[in-house]
C-alpha cells in the first residue's frame, strides 16, 4: 500500500495507479454534478432532485476526459 501510495504522489503512472485516479476522478465528478445540479435545477425540481440528476450526469462529462488523458499519459 506504501509503494502505490508512493507512485500516487511521485507521478509515477502504473496501471494501478491509473485506475485509482480514475475513481478519485468519478468521485469528484459525481460531486460536483451534484453541485452544480443544485445551482442550477433547485428551483423548479428541488434540491433532492437535482442533486440525484446532477450526480448521474455529472461522471458523464468527466469519465471519458479522464480516461483518455490517462491512455495517453500510460503511453508517453
Amino acid at each position: 500500500m506504501e509503494a502505490i501510495l508512493n507512485d500516487m504522489v511521485t507521478g509515477n503512472i502504473t496501471w494501478i495507479t491509473a485506475i485509482l485516479w480514475y475513481f478519485v476522478a468519478l468521485v469528484i465528478g459525481i460531486c460536483s454534478g451534484a453541485i452544480g445540479g443544485m445551482m442550477i435545477g433547485a428551483e423548479h425540481m428541488g434540491k433532492e432532485l437535482a442533486a440525484m440528476m446532477g450526480g448521474l450526469f455529472g461522471p458523464v462529462a468527466a469519465a471519458p476526459g479522464v480516461l483518455v488523458a490517462i491512455i495517453i499519459l500510460i503511453l508517453i
